[in-house]
């Protein structure tokens, strides 16, 4: 008599996942015909950053305050993190994972840019792209059984070059068409209205989840913003739902 072996299901890829071992694939927005938005998130970490952590300049580069106000206002949202930043939080990062609400994906280790002048951010040498990259990622999978592999560009910087690089890591940039100006602004009111002009169907909104000195307004801003893309009938979803659909 044969033996009937059991039919073993498909492993599900990860969200992001990339089977392109020539150039990275890269999202800058989702679907045009649809009313949904995608509010992301960075959390930004460099060894300057740190320096001023530890030294006590800065009290926490993680903003509770912007996550209690999704989570009230029950808004889902995909979040980058920098290996960093992930070292500094892993305890948050767990806390995060296990939020139906979020998903998880990567930002490089330590933020540094992949091209040459990208801001004031230093640059990762191509040698070093896709470790550094990597490192990041396997970070994040000890952190997060549901981790995706969504990945973001420190300052949105990437050139051919990079694409090359990291097509390896299996990863999909994920960029954006609403810069949400958050990094060192004044106040909230610049953010909600640069937020509010210019998202559209199917937009990926950034904007950053680390607070300090860096992001000081992002809470305030996120409520008034969250209420008023409701009121035009978007709906706000992670990247992943903003692929589907």
């Amino acid at each position: 008599m044969r033996t009937v072996r059991p039919t073993l299901a498909p492993v599900q890829a990860k969200p992001g996942a990339s089977g392109n071992v020539k150039l990275m694939p890269v999202l800058d927005h989702g679907p045009r015909d649809k009313k949904r938005i995608a509010l992301t998130f960075d959390a930004d970490l460099t060894a300057l950053m740190r320096k001023r952590l530890v030294s006590g300049q800065v009290k926490s580069y993680y903003n509770k305050a912007l996550i209690d106000e999704l989570r009230a206002l029950h808004v889902p949202a995909t979040m980058f993190l920098t290996g960093m930043w992930m070292e500094q939080y892993p305890q948050v990062v767990k806390e995060l994972a296990n939020d139906p609400l979020f998903e998880l994906g990567t930002h490089t280790y330590d933020h540094r840019g992949f091209t040459r002048h990208c801001y004031t951010l230093g640059t990762v040498p191509r040698a070093q792209m896709l470790a550094d990259v990597r490192r990041a990622v396997v970070q994040l999978d000890q952190l997060d059984p549901h981790a995706t592999r969504w990945f973001r560009f420190p300052g949105g910087c990437y050139d051919a070059t990079a694409l090359h690089e990291l097509a390896p890591a299996g990863v999909t940039a994920v960029g954006l068409d609403v810069p949400g100006a958050d990094g060192f602004a004044k106040s909230p009111q610049p953010i909600i209205k640069q937020v509010l002009d210019h998202a559209q169907n199917g937009s990926i909104v950034v904007l950053h989840m680390h607070g300090g000195d860096n992001a000081p307004y992002t809470a305030q801003a996120v409520g008034p913003i969250v209420h008023e893309l409701r009121a035009r009938g978007y709906e706000l979803v992670t990247v992943t739902q903003l692929t589907k659909g």
